[in-house]
């Protein structure tokens, strides 16, 4: 008689196994129906050029390209497991012909101008400045090309933050990390543009993406207590959940679609 064996029981997965931020369509605080607003606006405009500075997977910029079948896009970033999802994504879409994306530094780039830039969440990318944002609104002017459009996502206090709150978020926090809405907008028309378009995201987009950013760990967690990396991984968790509760209603985000002014 033939002796049988019980297989060996599957490694358990580790949380660097996972797949990287599946739950998210956008990295950032950014709804659907948000995102088809914008859209529709930027593609009403026509741009045949789209430059997508720190695009992480592009979603938008795909979306754009979709919307306007005649536009070539570009976009870059310094995460290349980001970008590879993005080309998975151009290429199931049929837009693979159309778009790269560019495993680049985005400062001093030579990629503009452009007809239509995204900087969603990323004036980081531009400028080593702290904070980098007056910086980084000039370098998008010189970006985009003159009749074009600029969609720039960026941080800003709804309120400013006491020395308590400022602790409890990401190292280092200080108040002149970001601006006020107002501040920001009068950097924008500094840096030489005239606000299109301001809209800022709302409680339940920061929840939702908040809660997606995490999810997949979590569950991870729930169901793997024991493995040699949980509590490594809770403290991880813990840890960003306490700084985004702490930063909720504190720190928003202004998507602003920018006209280049000429002279």
């Amino acid at each position: 008689m033939t002796p049988t064996y019980d297989a060996p029981p599957s490694p358990s997965p580790s949380p660097s196994s996972l797949p990287r931020l599946p739950r998210l369509t956008f990295h950032g605080p950014l709804s659907e129906a948000r995102a088809a607003g914008m859209v529709g606006r930027l593609a009403a405009a026509g741009p045949r050029t789209v430059l997508d500075i720190g695009c992480g997977w592009g979603e938008l910029l795909l979306r754009v390209l979709e919307a306007v079948p005649e536009a070539r896009g570009v976009g870059i970033d310094l995460n290349g497991e980001d970008l590879a999802r993005g080309r998975r994504n151009a290429e199931a879409r049929g837009l693979a012909e159309r778009v790269e994306f560019i495993e680049e530094s985005a400062v001093g780039t030579g990629r503009g101008p452009a007809d239509l830039v995204l900087c969603l969440g990323a004036t980081q990318a531009l400028s080593t400045a702290e904070p980098p944002t007056a910086e980084a609104l000039r370098e998008l002017r010189r970006l985009v090309a003159d009749g074009g459009r600029v969609l720039v996502g960026e941080g800003f206090w709804e309120r400013t933050p006491t020395e308590a709150e400022l602790s409890g978020m990401w190292p280092g926090a200080s108040a002149g990390d970001h601006y006020s809405l107002a501040a920001l907008l009068d950097l924008a028309v500094e840096a030489g543009f005239r606000p299109e378009w301001t809209e800022t995201a709302s409680l339940t987009e920061w929840e939702e993406f908040e809660s997606a950013y995490q999810a997949d760990q979590e569950v991870w967690l729930a169901t793997n207590p024991t493995h040699p990396e949980a509590p490594e991984t809770r403290t991880r968790l813990d840890h960003h959940r306490s700084q985004w509760l702490t930063y909720r209603n504190i720190l928003g985000i202004t998507y602003l679609t920018l006209l280049p002014t000429t002279t």
